[in-house]
């Protein structure tokens, strides 16, 4: 069967994917149905929601549009997200490649850089990044993946370890191929599924980071995202609850969404490899 068809026949994999389609959608579609600047001010203060169908999701204490906001918002954390989970997933890939291949000295120098990193939880490395560093979006990124690199590196030696004594390694050394050749060409690409398979958590995880040092007011200042709509609202929860409870709404969504449709490729190739 297609591996796609096989995928889409995963209940949670389907939820995962309309709920991610919709989040892209929002993302692509932010500057097409709210050109111009999601933080110029919109209309009157605290307009609440659905009284005025021009602005129905209503507006905030400055009089800023929150549909606009959601949807720009939307593009952040996907930005966030998937550059976030790129990074992690390269640095540990080629970490956890180069300590399992080489072994040694050179596997205990990067498994001990590995275990000093893990011994910080990973938010408080970010928010320390950030804070010396800078708020930017850049800055937010390789904050979030200076702390979730390490998952992948283990994972990546675990499975390098395992591959590295198979007969098509050893033919590749007869032949003369370069060290670093045979780890990266013939290695990496076998030991890579394992490690593809966290990409959903440190999807969310980085979502989910990026709106608490947003929250925190560490976000990138020129953007919208939806941590901040949360803390903007925080002055005004009691009388204009909507501001922290959409944006909140939205990211537990987008979180849902991710770790379904993770659950499906799990599943799936779970499937696949029983079948095989």
């Amino acid at each position: 069967m297609n591996p796609l068809r096989r995928f889409l026949r995963v209940p949670e994999a389907r939820a995962g994917v309309v709920i991610l389609a919709a989040l892209l959608a929002m993302a692509l579609s932010a500057s097409l149905f709210f050109p111009g600047d999601p933080q110029a001010i919109a209309g009157p203060a605290l307009l609440p929601p659905f009284k005025d169908w021009s602005l129905p999701l209503g507006t905030d204490r400055l009089g800023r549009d929150v549909l606009a906001e959601l949807f720009h918002g939307a593009r952040t954390s996907l930005a966030v997200g998937i550059a976030a989970a790129a990074a992690a997933l390269v640095i540990g890939a080629i970490i956890g490649t180069l300590a399992g291949f080489a072994g040694g000295l050179i596997d205990e120098l990067l498994m001990r850089t590995t275990d000093a990193f893990q011994t910080v939880p990973s938010f408080l490395l970010a928010l320390a990044f950030v804070s010396v560093v800078g708020p930017s979006l850049g800055v937010v990124v390789a904050a979030i993946a200076l702390g979730a690199w390490t998952g992948p590196a283990r994972v990546a030696r675990a499975e390098v370890l395992s591959i590295r004594e198979r007969d098509f390694v050893a033919g590749a050394r007869v032949t003369g191929m370069h060290p670093l050749e045979i780890a990266f060409r013939e290695i990496l690409p076998n030991a890579l599924p394992p490690v593809l398979a966290l990409s959903s958590v440190i999807v969310a995880a980085a979502i989910l980071t990026e709106a608490a040092l947003s929250f925190l007011g560490l976000g990138d200042p020129n953007r919208v995202t939806w941590g901040g709509m949360i803390a903007e609202g925080r002055a005004v929860l009691r009388t204009a609850p909507f501001l922290s409870i959409i944006p909140g709404i939205a990211l537990v969504l987008t979180v849902l969404g991710v770790y379904l449709a993770g659950e499906g490729v799990v599943e799936t190739t779970a499937v696949r490899r029983s079948l095989s």
